[in-house]
């Protein structure tokens, strides 16, 4: 080889952390990303079961007024992204965060209404990622009678970004996902991924269902 060569630099497998907290949230009344549950606010709930994810840089994208979910924030590293167009719905959000994600390896869409998810089923979706990083990494969700599907969260890899890009409204992107052929795609049991947030009720289960010790905060 030539000494004047420079040797190509390897980059190292890298995935990037989005969690989707710009809805408006009309059925809950509040917004998701602030609502609390014995005193800690599902955004900051969300991001100390994902913070600890080695090597992960973790994307909050936001509505245009996001000044308290900084404070929610207080203490980890995040990089906030701010969705003007969130009234095109959950699709608008997946592609600001793949435009802060566009180099990365892949990226991990995570609703941020999920109240009882745990680190270790985070783990499991990323640890099956990282032996398979060319395949989408789903949550699956199985319906009475039904196959089952790919839900959220899911893990988007790089070659996928620009159709995902091109998807509308609420449910474009797990459209998009079951769609391809069974061989692009892996699905992952989450039990703890299984419960959202949409409405007050939801809200006053989830507080009877989780014990204050139980809610990571850092």
């Amino acid at each position: 080889m030539n000494s004047r060569m420079k040797p190509v630099a390897r980059v190292a497998t890298r995935l990037h952390i989005a969690i989707l907290g710009a809805g408006f949230s009309s059925r809950l009344g509040q917004p998701k990303a602030r609502a609390r549950i014995h005193g800690v606010s599902l955004l900051r709930r969300t991001l100390a079961v994902v913070s600890r994810i080695s090597g992960a840089q973790v994307i909050v994208v936001v509505p245009p007024r996001y000044v308290r979910y900084r404070t929610e924030a207080r203490g980890f590293r995040v990089a906030f992204s701010v969705n003007p167009r969130r009234a095109g719905g959950l699709s608008t959000s997946v592609q600001r965060s793949i435009s802060r994600a566009r180099y990365a390896s892949a990226l991990l869409l995570l609703p941020v209404d999920l109240a009882t998810l745990q680190r270790r089923d985070i783990d499991r979706l990323v640890a099956r990622w990282r032996g398979i990083p060319r395949r989408v990494i789903a949550t699956s969700i199985r319906r009475l009678g039904a196959r089952p599907q790919a839900g959220v969260p899911l893990i988007l890899p790089r070659w996928l970004y620009a159709r995902a890009r091109e998807v509308t409204g609420d449910t474009g992107l797990r459209e998009l996902v079951n769609r391809l052929p069974a061989g692009q795609r892996r699905l992952v049991d989450l039990p703890s991924a299984a419960f959202d947030i949409d409405t007050p009720q939801d809200l006053k289960t989830a507080r009877r269902r989780l014990r204050p010790t139980s809610l990571p905060c850092r």
